[in-house]
């Protein structure tokens, strides 16, 4: 009974300090994702995720054992579904990135690699509420999920080579095809303006 009352008496501080967060960036900005976040703030939201997250899951461990091949999916998966936001170094200075509300983390840095290889994998698979960090998980591949993580892993060591193939890799909108298609086109020495947009995919 003595821990229930405990608990309780935890939670509610939390909420009180969310609340009283929530006033003051009410006070501080409204609903504006521009301004910075506080320190407080920044505290309070890494506080809370960790409490968010079950021990099994902070507990678990990665199946999956690295090799070449797993940290080159997981490079590619990264650029293809990660680096509009994180960046493809992971460093978060992307237009998007930097206009979330908490901003996109560097994921080079101490904050998100001193997280075990279990909190990265449920923040990937179930995102973080309040931020703009969206759940992928659910499509029944927790693997890809895993690999992710080794990804992670990597991005302090990330090599130049590596950032260009990248590069190759991220999203590009039907007019950077276009583009890309003409470069490619006119560097083999042919006709530019001939390449067709509907054969840039």
């Amino acid at each position: 009974m003595k821990m229930l009352c405990v608990g309780g008496f935890a939670l509610l501080a939390a909420l009180l300090v969310l609340v009283a967060i929530g006033a003051g960036a009410a006070l501080r900005g409204g609903i504006s994702a521009r301004p910075e976040p506080s320190a407080v703030e920044a505290s309070v939201a890494r506080r809370l995720r960790s409490w968010a997250i079950p021990e099994d899951a902070r507990a678990a461990s990665n199946p999956i054992a690295a090799s070449p091949r797993v940290l080159a999916e997981g490079r590619a998966h990264f650029a293809d579904h990660c680096a509009s936001c994180h960046g493809n170094d992971g460093g978060g200075r992307t237009p998007i990135g930097q206009n979330l509300y908490p901003r996109a983390p560097d994921m080079r840095a101490r904050g998100t690699q001193a997280l075990t290889d279990g909190e990265l994998f449920f923040i990937i698979e179930n995102g973080v509420r309040f931020t703009g960090m969206p759940g992928w998980g659910g499509a029944g591949k927790p693997e890809e999920s895993w690999k992710l993580v080794h990804f992670i892993r990597h991005l302090p060591r990330i090599a130049p080579e590596e950032l260009r193939e990248m590069e190759r890799l991220n999203p590009r909108g039907p007019d950077e095809w276009q583009e890309l298609q003409e470069e490619e086109e006119f560097l083999r020495g042919g006709d530019p303006g001939k390449t067709s947009p509907h054969h840039a995919h």
